[in-house]
């Protein structure tokens, strides 16, 4: 017999959110709309008050009429400018998780990671860009169907290689030294039928207060990391539920079906990005198709196909955290933990438990705390042996 281990009057699923939760969240949604509409509008003034075209004819200075260098220090000035005006909403983020006392980080640690993280996005658009105006230059015609088809490959290589080369860039791992509570998830990662090459406690109590946990990468590079906010404050019972979670996407296989969804909408993005650009020439708004100068072209169309399926993604998305919940509800010998777990997790990182219909919907890739706590009460109660008829 399975017990919920709560009493008739104590549901933890009906704890409203706190003032803090509700405010801290408010102010991360404002803050996302405000980086959004920035970047939007920072791409529409440079399109429409022409700047694009001279810093095109200054990358083409710089690089002394090199085309591929060319794209790249028009690139380089774009993504550096592009940092600078949001420096601003990005420190209000770093202060805003001080304020709520959820951020341990020092500023020059802040400001060291934004450097890097400009790097990064640096290397790796460089890498995208160039394929992209190579492509156009050589098949002006077909250019987006060969991007397309590469940028799948890099993305699927970046799935691979995220955990052993980009995460290390931000945080410091180290082999759990919990040989018992290792044991147990390798334990639990073999029922699924799920290989990983090791488990990893992440040093993220150096710039946080959060908790979380990850199943991350595919095939030889598929490995658990814990957080040791997490580990420090969940017991073994909660940590497995967490993880047995991270588990259902497996099960269920949910990478490769993201991997495949985001193929689809990719491919959508390129033929459209396409379709505009051709109209983009016709209207002599740019010599031809590889003018590296509708680069902020392309980004707008991307941006505004990712604002639209937004809500659509979220949906798709909460629709899988459901069904690893109800694999963890399955996997783990009783509930109790995955409860707590979630319950805890929501106060440690100020999630909100009961958000709005429609801001789940629009903003929440994941169900409200509530929910998930309902469902895995509700599947508990209906393992349990009916009474004694009267």
């Amino acid at each position: 017999m399975e017990s919920t281990g709560l009493s008739p009057d104590e549901n933890i699923a009906a704890i409203p959110d706190s003032p803090a939760a509700r405010s801290y969240n408010r102010a991360r949604r404002w803050l996302g709309v405000g980086d959004f509409l920035l970047s939007a509008l920072f791409l529409v003034v440079l399109l429409l008050a022409g700047w694009t075209r001279l810093l095109r004819d200054f990358a083409y200075f710089m690089a002394n009429q090199n085309y591929m260098l060319a794209v790249f220090y028009y690139l380089l000035v774009l993504t550096l400018v592009s940092k600078l005006l949001g420096i601003g909403l990005d420190y209000y983020g770093f202060r805003l998780e001080h304020r709520y006392h959820l951020s341990k980080q020092g500023r020059l640690s802040w400001a060291w990671d934004e450097i890097k993280s400009w790097l990064v996005g640096l290397v790796l658009g460089t890498i995208v860009v160039e394929l992209v105006y190579m492509l156009m230059r050589q098949s002006p015609t077909y250019w987006w169907l060969i991007a397309w088809a590469g940028f799948i490959f890099l993305f699927v290589l970046l799935v691979q290689l995220a955990p052993v080369v980009l995460l290390p860039i931000f945080y410091k791992f180290r082999p759990l030294e919990r040989d018992e509570l290792k044991q147990r998830l390798i334990h639990l990662c073999e029922r699924a039928g799920s290989r990983v090459r090791g488990v990893y406690e992440w040093k993220l109590s150096a710039k946080s207060r959060k908790a979380n946990a990850a199943l991350t990468g595919l095939g030889r590079t598929r490995r658990i990391i814990l957080s040791d906010t997490l580990l420090e404050n969940f017991s073994d019972d909660e940590i497995e539920a967490v993880l047995a979670h991270e588990l259902g996407h497996h099960i269920h296989r949910h990478i490769p079906r993201s991997i495949a969804v985001q193929s689809v909408i990719s491919l959508v993005g390129f033929w459209a990005a396409a379709r505009v650009l051709n109209y983009a020439v016709r209207e002599q708004a740019f010599d031809r198709i590889s003018d590296f100068a509708n680069l902020p072209l392309l980004a707008l169309v991307s941006t505004v196909i990712s604002f639209l399926l937004l809500p659509l993604l979220n949906t798709w998305m909460r629709h899988n955290e459901r069904q690893a919940d109800r694999y963890a509800f399955a996997a783990i010998p009783a509930v109790e933990p995955f409860i707590t777990a979630m319950s805890k997790l929501a106060e440690q990182n100020l999630a909100e438990r009961t958000p709005s219909r429609w801001i789940e919907i629009c903003f929440h890739s994941h169900p409200a705390i509530s929910r998930r706590i309902n469902a895995a009460q509700a599947w508990a109660a209906a393992r349990l042996p009916s009474g004694p008829a009267e």
